[in-house]
């Protein structure tokens, strides 16, 4: 590939756009707002002229509703040797396109699984899909060249291909992103006119929870619009267990002692369900879930404070795996959980001790 045109210059088409401008290909840039164009080609991800003829690959970074009108305009105007998309959804723009009548083969619809709660081109960051899963979907009509253009481009982009059925993605991302990104919503939400004196309390778990609550509103409404039919029967299993948990959390208010028992076996089985579910979660880089064990590190909110840990972690010879901040309420404090291997946890204690560390039991 050494030409390329990314129409939508948003989060993830200006990311790719930046990924396959740092590796020589030529990026020609456009979008419905011209001054998010030039936006991008102040970033470094390409220029905003226009190309003087047919590119290599017109990448389509529009939002789900308008993906299908746009790759038509430009496989009418043969912008392009070969067509992707990365909206979140794929069946429906494939079919839209069917219905136009318009020749797919040199066509594929793609979805990076990456992302970030920030829109625009600002946000953007051409290492944005290194080590993500990268969705492809091809059919029997896909020409060669054109899954050969794609594979290219998640090579540039330092993913991971995946090859899918359009419909089974579908399914999927309802499952594993716009599902989860509602229920945020529904949590985050209830913080929305509780009392301060309440909201003040929030710790790590409730950040977790509703950090992807923060996205655009608008653009998930593009994205849940395209996507609702399996959205909505996820969330209709969702309400059945919330129907169950607060029949099961009344029954322990019960002064019978029969339901409480009953009410109890309730809860102990949804949480158990959601162990069950959680140990399926990949773990890093995609692999199987491990096991860490934490070491919690007291340090003042001050510059150079988590680069201090590492350095010393580093020179004890031990690998952090993950790492987690929790911020002191009122004060200029934290609590820094660093997982490791089970076998590092004595090592990583006694050199962050030696060097003048508290740590948290």
């Amino acid at each position: 590939m050494r030409t390329a045109l990314v129409i939508g210059t948003g989060l993830i088409g200006t990311s790719a756009a930046l990924a396959l401008a740092a590796r020589g290909v030529v990026v020609h840039l456009a979008d419905h707002d011209p001054e998010q164009a030039r936006t991008a080609a102040a970033l470094g991800a390409g220029t905003d002229e226009a190309p003087a003829g047919q590119v290599d690959l017109a990448i389509v970074a529009a939002p789900p509703a308008h993906v299908a009108a746009t790759l038509a305009d430009a496989m009418r105007r043969g912008a392009a040797r070969g067509y992707l998309d990365v909206a979140s959804v794929k069946g429906g723009p494939r079919r839209e396109l069917e219905a136009l009548g318009l020749d797919l083969t040199p066509y594929i619809g793609t979805h990076p699984m990456s992302g970030r709660e920030k829109s625009g081109p600002l946000a953007a960051s051409g290492d944005l899909f290194e080590g993500r899963p990268w969705v492809l979907t091809p059919t029997r009509d896909t020409d060669t060249e054109v899954l050969n253009l794609a594979l290219e481009l998640v090579s540039h982009c330092r993913a991971v291909p995946v090859v899918m059925d359009a419909d089974a993605h579908d399914r999927a991302v309802a499952l594993v992103s716009h599902m989860p990104h509602l229920v945020s919503s529904m949590v985050a939400a209830r913080l929305e006119h509780a009392e301060e004196t309440a909201v003040r309390l929030c710790g790590q778990g409730i950040r977790d929870v509703t950090r992807i609550a923060a996205s655009d509103p608008r653009m998930w409404i593009d994205i849940l619009s395209a996507n609702p039919g399996p959205v909505a029967d996820l969330l209709a299993d969702v309400s059945a267990d919330l129907d169950e948990t607060v029949t099961a959390l009344r029954a322990l208010q019960s002064s019978d002692e029969d339901k409480r028992r009953e009410g109890a076996t309730g809860i102990e089985d949804v949480l158990r369900r959601g162990n069950a579910g959680q140990v399926r979660v990949p773990g890093k880089h995609g692999s199987a879930p491990r096991v860490y064990e934490v070491v919690a590190v007291l340090i003042d909110d001050q510059p150079g404070q988590l680069a201090r840990i590492f350095a010393d972690a580093g020179m004890a010879g031990v690998n952090i795996e993950d790492v987690r901040i929790e911020h002191a309420t009122g004060q200029q404090a934290g609590l820094v959980q660093l997982m490791v291997e089970p076998k590092a946890v004595p090592v990583l204690s006694a050199a962050l001790r030696e060097r003048g560390w508290a740590l948290r039991q």
